[in-house]
């Protein structure tokens, strides 16, 4: 996403970015996802559950966006 409108907020797990999308969404915020998974090594060692992905947001929604992650990333903090 070079040259691009929009800015990567996170980067994790599967479970983590599905909480982020849900809170965003109820902001009226829609993220694209970028899949962090080569692919071409599924066939070799199969799929694996620990799948991260990459959360981007428009440029003008970044400061809405930023508070949201920071939010779960403390929550998930709290809990370790």
């Amino acid at each position: 996403m070079t040259n691009s409108n929009y800015v990567k907020i996170y980067t994790g797990e599967l479970i983590v970015v599905q909480r982020m999308v849900s809170e965003l969404e109820k902001l009226d915020i829609i993220p694209v996802l970028k899949d962090q998974t080569d692919s071409g090594l599924l066939p070799i060692f199969g799929s694996s559950n620990s799948i991260f992905k990459q959360v981007y947001v428009h440029k003008d929604e970044l400061d809405t966006a930023q508070k949201v992650v920071d939010a779960i990333s403390s929550e998930l903090e709290e809990l370790q």
